[in-house]
């Protein structure tokens, strides 16, 4: 007989597929994520779906599809403001063709250290952004989760200064931030979905790609990348967007169920990501990845040289800038 609680545990072991309860429920929440299964991300998500289905009594039945089931992140953006997908995560850079504000949490070298980081994005800045997804019909769940300092990897030229990258050939996520940055360290990006990195690095679309640590080693770009520059050029996370209407729908219960399982999940997965890094670095120089400490201060005088925080600073406005500046010290 396949009871609840045996089907909650069969789906545990099929993390290719969304959680899923085996009754029908009041509230059926899908979650979309790029993420592959085996990321902190996937899996406190994963873990947090089943405490949500449990402590709603069975009237929320919320799936989390890993991988990129339904979709690259501005796909699912889309639906999720339709409302044909309920939840997703995805990083602010990229959400900001729906919500231009989420995007300044990732201006380059803006955050030296994590204490920075959550104080702001736990903060006003979070609290800032919020707001601008809820102009954009979105419900914002207020915890970040973390994706990390972002790192580049390359597959024969070693990086160790910024004029390094020039004519670098560089995979960026779908977003201005990323492609306006890369541009002002003078390389040349191609926006690529997540979820086409590992094939348009092995066929030679371009020969380099940024991501965190734990994204490199999750979608196995090691396979096809040999050398890691510590650039730590951007701290980037996820926010949990909701759609709006979904969520003024739900029960003041039910809301309380999700916000305290989402929460939980987000400090769980930012404890994961902090502890991994040492293991993540030793595990990807253990397949045959070469790691190079670059001059930092090159890439931020490049960007100091270029019209790139003045750009910036205009397109988000000067209350939002000033918002960050509180947090970061001048940028520029």
């Amino acid at each position: 007989m396949l009871t609840r609680r045996t089907f909650a545990l069969a789906t545990a072991a099929l993390p290719l597929f969304a959680v899923r309860r085996a009754v029908a429920a009041d509230f059926v929440l899908k979650c979309g994520i790029t993420t592959a299964p085996s990321h902190p991300l996937s899996i406190r998500l994963m873990e947090a779906s089943k405490r949500i289905n449990e402590q709603s009594n069975g009237l929320v039945d919320f799936q989390v599809y890993p991988a990129s089931q339904m979709g690259g992140d501005v796909d699912m953006l889309s639906q999720t403001k339709a409302g044909a997908l309920q939840f997703q995560c995805i990083s602010g850079i990229t959400a900001a063709v729906q919500a231009p504000g989420a995007a300044i949490s990732g201006i380059g070298f803006a955050f030296d250290n994590y204490e920075k980081v959550w104080s702001a994005m736990d903060g006003e800045l979070g609290a800032l952004i919020c707001k601008d997804y809820e102009k954009a019909g979105f419900y914002a769940v207020p915890k970040m989760f973390d994706n990390g300092y972002r790192q580049l990897t390359t597959t024969s030229r070693q990086v160790k200064t910024v004029a390094d990258v020039k004519g670098l050939k560089l995979r960026v996520p779908p977003a201005n931030l990323w492609v306006s940055l890369w541009r002002a360290f003078g390389a040349s990006p191609t926006t690529i979905d997540l979820s086409e990195v590992y094939s348009a690095l092995q066929t030679k679309i371009v020969d380099s790609q940024e991501n965190p640590l734990a994204l490199i080693e999750a979608n196995k770009i090691y396979e096809v990348q040999k050398f890691c520059t510590l650039t730590s050029h951007q701290w980037d996370g996820w926010w949990m967007l909701g759609h709006k209407g979904t969520w003024e729908k739900l029960p003041d219960q039910l809301k309380d169920v999700l916000s305290r399982n989402l929460d939980q999940a987000a400090m769980e997965e930012r404890a994961d990501i902090s502890a991994a890094t040492d293991a993540l670095r030793q595990k990807l120089a253990g397949a045959g990845v070469t790691f190079l400490e670059p001059d930092r201060a090159s890439f931020r005088a490049a960007l100091s040289a270029s019209s790139y925080y003045k750009d910036w600073r205009a397109k988000f406005g000067d209350a939002a800038w000033d918002t960050l500046q509180r947090y970061t010290g001048a940028l520029g």
